[in-house]
């Protein structure tokens, strides 16, 4: 087996090891299983769309105390997203949440590990068309991570405009043209999933 076969196949044990919240997740699952088996390059090699579709992996700080997560004011996007980034060629998507996380929050990522949630595997996967200029699309696998409120003391400036805290039952509430379009879908499954340890969640 190749390493660029091995990588693929990574990505699919990843992928399939998902379990989908809704009929949505599972139809973005299927997607990006189909997409993984036909070959097509997985890794963006120029900005901003080449390849078009693309891997990205996105990371969802919370507090897991406060139940809140961390949202980014994207210049780019110009919308509350969580923070992430592209995944390079070959690299393990776990890897590109620790790189990006040092490079946008100035800390060093750490996976959630309350009981329900999958540590360093991804979460919640989507397909999603982005907004700006050059939209293409990202198949992103959303990782969770437990960082307390205190941890995050800067960010990068350049890629975001802003960062807040929003609670994790109160997502629903935000105006919806202003988020990423499956966060409201995300948190569901994040309160659904998570199980209690004694008065943590």
């Amino acid at each position: 087996m190749t390493a660029a076969t091995a990588s693929r196949q990574h990505l699919v044990d990843l992928v399939e090891g998902i379990r989908p919240w809704d009929k949505t997740e599972r139809a973005h699952r299927q997607t990006t299983l189909d997409w993984l088996a036909g070959g097509a390059p997985a890794y963006r090699t120029a900005k901003p769309d080449v390849p078009d579709p693309h891997l990205v992996s996105y990371f969802v700080v919370l507090d897991e105390a406060r139940r809140d997560l961390l949202l980014v004011a994207h210049r780019k996007a110009g919308l509350w997203l969580p923070p992430g980034g592209h995944v390079e060629p070959d690299e393990d998507p776990w890897e590109t949440v620790v790189r990006e996380c040092r490079e946008e929050l100035h800390v060093e990522a750490a996976p959630s590990r309350l009981p329900g949630l999958p540590g360093d595997r991804p979460f919640f996967v989507t397909v999603t068309r982005t907004r700006g200029a050059g939209p293409h699309t990202d198949v992103s696998l959303w990782y969770v991570l437990g960082l307390p409120r205190s941890s995050i003391v800067s960010y990068d400036a350049a890629e975001f405009a802003g960062i807040r805290w929003v609670r994790a039952d109160q997502v629903g509430d935000e105006p919806p043209d202003t988020l990423d379009p499956h966060l409201d879908r995300f948190a569901a499954k994040l309160l659904a999933s998570v199980r209690p340890v004694g008065d943590r969640w």
